[in-house]
């Protein structure tokens, strides 16, 4: 009898090791991998632009959907007014709160921009808001779409500081 309990047991016991050691083979393959070293690219051609005159360098979009510009359009938003992003979670209580819709054509430029929900109450927000929209132009070009509509929330602090519900920290 005690013979045919320790072999059940070392059944018990090979078969727990196998499965855990399936696990952990799993569970390795998902792990995230290292992020990749930046290529060096060639660099850009000379053009004939005066001297003393920047011209800025268009970034480019690889997004394939709606919600993927969204993103690369929030991220060069808030490159372009680094200054202005509320750092940390937004306060329970926000001056205002807005969803605009941006219109851009292939090359990157702001064709419109539409309020979906216009928080009417603080017009000067409204009229800062979509000034930066324009300002940030050009904004990445969308290399697999044709133009783009994308829609996203403004957070908009009392300080004029603000996030964007794309890329925001969260709201206590």
């Amino acid at each position: 009898m005690n013979h045919h309990l320790r072999q059940i047991q070392n059944a018990v016991t090979t078969t727990l090791l196998g499965v855990c050691a399936a696990t952990l083979g799993f569970l390795s393959g998902c792990s995230t991998p290292p992020p990749e070293v930046a290529k060096p690219t060639a660099p850009p051609p000379v053009s004939k632009v005066p001297e003393g005159v920047s011209v800025p360098a268009v970034p480019t979009s690889l997004a394939r959907s709606i919600k993927e510009y969204r993103k690369d359009a929030a991220g060069h938003l808030y490159g372009v007014q680094a200054h202005r992003i509320y750092k940390g979670r937004m306060p329970p209580m926000l001056e205002a709160v807005g969803v605009l819709s941006v219109d851009i054509d292939k090359k990157g430029a702001v064709k419109a921009v539409h309020w979906m929900r216009a928080p009417k109450h603080v017009p000067q927000v409204m009229a800062e808001i979509e000034r930066m929209v324009k300002a940030a132009a050009p904004y990445p070009i969308p290399q697999h779409l044709s133009q783009v509509t994308y829609t996203d929330t403004w957070l908009w602090h009392k300080s004029g500081k603000f996030q964007l519900d794309t890329l925001t920290e969260g709201q206590d």
